[in-house]
């Protein structure tokens, strides 16, 4: 079974959120996996990684950039993992049907949105039901803050 942790957005979005993550997951030397839910969310994260101040490098790659194998980070919309990817976040209620294939799992949501709030609630039901580990994670003014 996976570890998932969920992670309540209410200070920032994923764009924001995401390097700091990502950037603790390569020097785990581990590789990730981005599933986004739309066209727009992809282009826009893409470009956040690549102009990201910390870290300042997070090598990643999308369909559009090919290399699957070579990326230690990659994005897509479809429910993959090309590059061999240990870690996987799911982003804007994306969901896997293949948790189990992931050592960990981050499910980031916004929490200033009551409809991904409550679409989030019925994924930590599904995933406890399931016999996942599951976290809960809350953005505070001083970073992540370990709720259950």
């Amino acid at each position: 079974m996976a570890e998932i942790a969920f992670y309540h957005l209410l200070r920032a979005g994923p764009e924001q959120a995401l390097p700091a993550l990502l950037g603790r997951t390569l020097a785990l030397g581990e590789r990730a996996v981005i599933r986004v839910g739309s066209e727009e969310r992809l282009a826009a994260l893409d470009d956040a990684l690549w102009r990201a101040a910390s870290p300042d490098w997070l090598p990643h790659g999308t369909s559009a950039s090919g290399n699957a194998d070579l990326q230690p980070i990659w994005l897509t919309l479809a429910d993959e993992a090309p590059n061999g990817a240990g870690f996987l976040f799911l982003i804007d209620g994306a969901e896997s049907a293949r948790l189990e294939q992931f050592t960990r799992v981050f499910d980031l949501f916004d929490g200033n949105d009551e409809a991904a709030l409550a679409a989030a609630r019925l994924r930590w039901q599904a995933c406890k039901a399931a016999g996942h580990a599951v976290t809960y994670w809350q953005q505070g003014a001083r970073g992540w803050e370990k709720k259950a």
